[in-house]
C-alpha cells in the first residue's frame, strides 16, 4: 500500500466506529504558550481533558503533525543515524472524551493491525503499566495476543504524560518484532530497530499539577497515537521509514541535486536533511520562523544542521529551499496549507541559507583547525572558549557542534560553553544600566523602607492621571524621596512602556516625580526633594501624572498595537514581536522576518495604519479578565510569555486584540497620524521599525524642512562649486589642447604664403574658435585652418594674418567656404576669421588635403 492509501485506511477505519475526523492542529500552538511545538495528537484536546472545554462530538480521530525536538519528547540528536525517529512526524490517533474507555480502545487497535492490515500475530507485542490490571485482562480475554506477549513496565515506559504538568494516565503499547528472534521479550522496550514500537494506547484519568501530585480528571478519557511513519515501513516492507514513499523522493531529489548515490556514508547525512526539510517547512508554513529564540531558535538550529550536513554532500549554495516543491507534492493534498504558503516558506528558507552560508565555511575551517590540534595533542575535549567562538562569531549551535565532535571522536566542554554563556548574559544585564541604581535602592527588598502597611499598591493610571494618595512607605536618599503610595496613576515600566514622570504635590510644595519601579508589587516613587520637605508615612499627598508625556505615550503604545497587526497582515502571520520600546517621543517595533520589508510594503503598511486611524476604532480594554476567556476571544499570545490567570486584553474593533498591560488610547483617532521614519536590520530573522505618531509628526515634519533648507542650501553652494570647478577644468584643458598648437606652427606648409593646418579635438564650437585665437597671435604671416568633431558633426575655423588681407586675395569667409564645401557644409566670417560647419565627419582628412589648392588657386 501507498502512504496515502495507509493514512485513508486507518481514519476510514475509525469513521466506521463513529469517529468524527478532524483536521490537524497547526504544528505551531499559538493558543498555548507552554508549548514550544505540538508534540502529540492529543495538544488539541487539552481543554477537554482538563474539563475546561467541550467539542460537538465525543469521539475523534485524525493524522497529526508533530515536532519533537526538545525538552522531554528531544529526538534530534539520533534523526538521520536510525531508522525510525524524526523531528517531524505525522501521529494517526483515535480518542474518547468521557465515552468508550480500554476495552474499546484495545480491541479496535487489534482489530485495525490484524484483521484490517494483517500484520502477523506472532510479531506483535503489547506493554501495559505495571499497575494495570485491566488493561491486561482485557488483552489477554478480549483479544486472541499471544499472553506471554503481554509484558509489565514500569513508568518510564508505560505511564504517559504530556510534560512535567498537565494530562497524563497509564498506557499500553503495541510494539512489531521485526527481527528473526520472535520469542524473545527481552527486545521489547530495548531501544532496537528491529523490534519498535507503533502504537500507544494512552488511558487519560488523572492531572498532575505543579507540585507533581495526580488529581483524578471529571471523566476518563482515551488519547492513542500511532507513528504514521513507522506503520509505512512495516506495511511497505522496508527496514527503514527512509525507504518508505514519505521520505524516498525527497531523498531522490538531494541525490539529483548533489550527484551522488543513496549509499554508504551518504546515507545518513541525506535522511538528516529529508527529515529537517519537513520540519521546517510545516513550522514555517503554520507561522513560526527561525530567530535567536524560542521556537524560532529551534527551527535555526535545524536549519543549521540540515545545511551543514548538505556540505557533506558538496552542497555549498542554499538547496534546502529547492526540496519544498517535491514535499508539497508528497504531502499537500493531506495539509492544504504547505501549498498556500509555499513562496513564503521557501524565500524565508532561502534567506536563513544564505546566512549562514555566510558564516559557514570559515566555522567549520575553525572547527577543523582546532580539532586537528585536539587529536594531535592526544585529547579528547574541544575547550569550551572554541565552541563559544563558533556559537557567537559563526552562529553554530552548540548541538551542531557536538555532532562534529563526535564524528570525529570528541567531546565538546559543554559546561565551560554554560559558563561563557551566562558571562555574555551577565555583561548584557550589568550594561542596562538600572533605575534603581541611580537613588542606590535594593530591588530585592524594602528593608531600608518606613513601612505603615504591606499592601500592594493599586494602580488609578487606566482611568486617572490625578489621585489624592496616602504615604505608605518612606526612604530618604540624598537629595531624594522614595515614596511607597497606597494608590498611584504612575505607570511603571513594562511590556516596552517607558514609566510615567510628574509631580507630587506635599504640603503646597511640587516636587518632580523623575521615575518609578516597582519591588514586591508596591511601586517606588523617586522624588526631587533638594528644598528638603517633610513627609512621613499616613501622610496624604497629591500625585499628578505629565498628562502631555502620558498621552502621547499611549499615542505610541495603540499604535505598536496596529503595526504590528498590520505587519502580520501584510508580511505574513510569521511576523511577531521581538522588543519594542514605548515613549513620548517615537515608538520601536522588533519583529521576525527574514529579508529587508520594501518600500512598496512599508508605504502599504503606513496607508493602512492611517487609515485604520481614522476610522475612530474604539479601544475596548478588557481588564482583569480570566486568561482562558482572554484566549477564547483570541487574543494574540506567543511562547515564552508569562501570563497570570487574570490578565488585561487591548482591543481595537474586530482588527486587533492583544494581551498587554500598558496605557492606551480611548480610540484610534486619538494617535492622529503614524509615520515610520526607519526600518532597518538589528540581527539575523529580525527587523525593527521606528515610528511616530501625533505631535512626533509634527516635529518630524518640522526636522525634515529644516533638513531639506539646509539640504537647498548645500546644493545650492554645490552648484555654483560645480560651476566654478568646471569654468577651471574647461580652462585647464583649453590650455592643453592648445599645446597642440605648437606643433602646427612648427610644421607649415609652404605655398606662396604658410599654411598652418591641422585637425584637434575640440568641445564646442566655442572652444575651437579659442585656439583659432591662439594660432592667430603665434603663426606671424599666414593662413590658419583647424578642424575638429564636434558631436558627429564637423566645425572648422580659419585665420588670416593682417598683413595679407591688404590685397584682399585672402579672405578667410571665402577660404571657409570652400573648405566647408567638401565636408557638406558651408559658413563664412570676417575677413580675418571665419567659422564653418559640416554633416560629413568621413570627410575631414579631405578636407585638411584640399586647403593646399585653394589656397594655390587664391594666389
Amino acid at each position: 500500500m501507498t502512504s496515502q492509501e495507509i493514512r485513508k485506511q486507518f481514519l476510514d477505519f475509525f469513521e466506521s466506529k463513529q469517529h468524527k475526523i478532524v483536521p490537524s492542529a497547526p504544528v505551531v500552538p499559538f493558543d498555548d504558550p507552554t508549548l514550544l511545538f505540538i508534540n502529540a495528537g492529543m495538544n488539541q484536546f487539552k481543554d477537554v481533558f482538563l474539563g475546561k472545554g467541550t467539542r460537538d462530538y465525543t469521539r475523534a480521530a485524525d493524522t497529526q503533525k508533530c515536532i519533537r525536538v526538545s525538552g522531554k519528547h528531544n529526538d534530534l540528536e539520533v534523526v538521520g543515524h536510525d531508522t525510525y525517529h524524526h523531528t517531524l512526524f505525522e501521529m494517526l490517533g483515535n480518542w474518547s472524551f468521557g465515552d468508550y474507555y480500554k476495552e474499546e480502545a484495545i480491541t479496535w487497535a487489534w482489530e485495525l493491525l490484524t484483521k484490517v492490515w494483517k500484520l502477523p500475530k506472532e510479531r506483535l507485542w503489547v506493554t501495559v503499566y505495571r499497575t494495570d490490571d485491566e488493561a491486561m485482562d482485557l488483552w489477554k480475554n478480549k483479544t486472541d495476543v499471544d499472553p506471554k506477549h503481554v509484558l509489565r513496565f514500569d513508568e518510564k515506559d508505560n505511564f504517559w504524560e504530556m510534560g512535567d504538568t498537565g494530562p497524563c494516565g497509564p498506557c499500553s503499547e503495541i510494539h512489531i518484532n521485526l527481527s528473526d528472534d520472535l520469542k524473545n521479550p527481552n527486545l521489547v522496550n530495548a531501544d532496537r530497530e528491529d523490534c519498535i514500537e507503533i502504537w500507544n494506547l494512552v488511558f487519560i484519568q488523572y492531572n498532575r499539577d505543579e507540585n507533581g501530585k495526580l488529581h483524578d480528571l471529571p471523566s476518563k478519557h482515551v488519547d492513542t497515537g500511532m507513528g504514521f511513519e513507522r506503520v509505512c515501513a512495516v506495511l511497505q516492507n522496508k527496514k527503514s521509514n527512509y525507504d518508505t514513499d514519505v521520505f524516498s523522493p525527497i531523498i531522490k531529489v538531494v541525490s539529483e541535486l548533489s550527484g551522488l548515490d543513496y549509499s554508504g556514508e551518504n546515507k545518513a547525512p541525506m535522511n538528516v536533511i529529508a527529515d529537517h526539510i519537513r520540519t521546517l517547512t510545516f513550522a514555517i508554513a503554520d507561522g513560526a520562523v527561525p530567530g535567536n529564540e524560542g521556537r524560532g531558535y529551534v527551527l535555526r538550529r535545524i536549519l543549521r544542521r540540515a545545511a551543514r550536513y548538505g556540505r557533506k554532500l558538496n552542497l555549498n549554495n542554499p538547496f534546502l529551499y529547492k526540496l519544498v516543491d517535491v514535499l508539497i507534492k508528497i504531502m499537500g493534498d493531506v495539509f492544504p496549507e504547505i501549498i498556500e504558503n509555499r513562496s513564503n516558506v521557501e524565500r524565508i528558507i532561502k534567506a536563513e541559507e544564505e546566512s549562514f552560508n555566510a558564516t559557514l565555511d570559515r566555522g567549520i575551517e575553525l572547527f577543523e583547525n582546532v580539532a586537528s590540534k585536539i587529536i594531535d595533542g592526544n585529547k579528547k575535549i574541544i575547550p569550551g572558549e572554541d565552541v563559544f567562538k563558533l556559537y557567537d562569531t559563526f552562529g553554530f549551535p552548540v548541538d551542531l557542534t557536538n555532532v562534529m565532535a563526535q564524528e570525529k571522536g570528541l567531546t565538546i566542554d559543554e559546561d565551560k560553553f554554560n559558563e561563557l554563556m551566562n558571562e555574555q548574559k551577565e555583561r548584557a544585564r550589568k550594561s542596562t544600566k538600572s533605575k534603581q541604581s541611580v537613588v542606590s535602592v535594593s530591588t530585592d527588598n524594602l528593608d531600608e523602607f518606613e513601612l505603615a502597611n504591606a499592601e500592594d499598591t493599586i494602580f488609578t493610571g487606566y482611568n486617572e492621571l490625578c489621585s489624592t494618595s496616602a504615604v505608605v512607605g518612606i526612604n530618604k536618599a540624598e537629595n531624594s524621596l522614595l515614596l511607597i503610595l497606597d494608590k498611584t496613576p504612575f505607570y511603571v515600566e513594562s511590556g516596552g512602556q517607558i514609566g510615567d514622570t510628574g509631580k507630587v504635590i506635599i504640603n503646597g510644595n511640587k516636587l518632580d516625580v523623575t521615575d518609578v519601579f516597582k519591588v514586591d508589587n508596591k511601586v517606588i516613587h523617586i522624588v526631587d526633594n533638594s528644598v528638603n520637605i517633610d513627609v512621613k508615612p499616613g501622610d496624604e499627598i497629591k500625585v499628578e501624572v505629565d498628562s502631555e508625556r502620558r498621552w502621547a505615550i499611549m499615542r505610541n503604545h495603540s499604535a505598536t498595537h496596529l503595526l504590528h497587526k498590520t505587519l502580520r497582515d501584510v508580511l505574513g502571520t510569521h511576523v511577531q514581536q521581538s522588543g519594542s520600546y514605548v515613549g513620548p517621543d517615537r515608538l520601536r517595533f522588533d519583529f521576525t522576518h527574514f529579508e529587508k520589508v520594501s518600500a512598496t510594503d512599508l508605504e502599504k503598511i503606513e496607508k493602512t495604519i492611517n487609515e485604520k486611524i481614522r476610522k475612530n476604532i474604539v479601544n475596548q480594554h478588557h481588564k482583569a479578565i480570566a486568561f482562558d476567556k482572554a484566549k477564547e476571544m483570541g487574543a494574540l499570545m506567543f511562547f515564552g510569555d508569562k501570563y497570570g490567570d487574570k490578565v488585561n486584553v487591548v482591543q481595537f474593533d474586530d482588527y486587533s486584540l492583544e494581551f498587554c498591560g500598558g496605557t492606551h488610547v480611548t480610540n484610534s483617532s486619538e494617535i492622529g497620524l503614524l509615520k515610520i521614519v526607519s526600518e532597518s536590520s538589528i540581527a539575523s530573522g529580525i527587523r525593527r521599525i521606528e515610528a511616530v505618531t501625533g505631535e512626533g509628526v509634527e516635529k518630524y515634519i518640522a526636522e525634515q524642512k529644516e533638513v531639506f533648507k539646509a539640504a537647498e542650501h548645500k546644493i545650492t553652494e554645490l552648484l555654483e562649486e560645480k560651476k566654478k570647478l568646471e569654468k577651471e577644468l574647461s580652462n585647464i584643458q583649453l590650455q592643453q589642447k592648445l599645446g597642440g598648437i605648437d606643433d602646427i606652427i612648427k610644421n607649415p606648409v609652404v605655398l606662396d604664403v604658410n599654411l598652418f593646418k591641422g585637425k584637434v579635438n575640440a568641445s564646442s564650437m566655442d572652444e575651437l574658435k579659442s585656439m583659432g585665437d591662439e594660432l592667430r597671435e603665434k603663426m606671424g604671416s599666414g593662413i590658419g585652418m583647424l578642424i575638429s568633431e564636434l558631436d558627429g558633426k564637423v566645425g572648422v575655423v580659419c585665420l588670416v594674418s593682417d598683413d595679407l588681407l591688404s590685397g584682399k586675395k585672402y579672405m578667410a569667409g571665402k577660404i571657409v567656404g570652400s573648405v566647408a564645401k567638401i565636408v557638406g557644409g558651408g559658413g563664412g566670417g570676417r575677413p580675418h576669421m571665419a567659422t564653418a560647419g559640416g554633416k560629413d565627419v568621413s570627410k575631414i582628412d579631405d578636407a585638411l588635403s584640399g586647403i593646399d589648392k585653394i589656397i594655390k588657386e587664391l594666389a
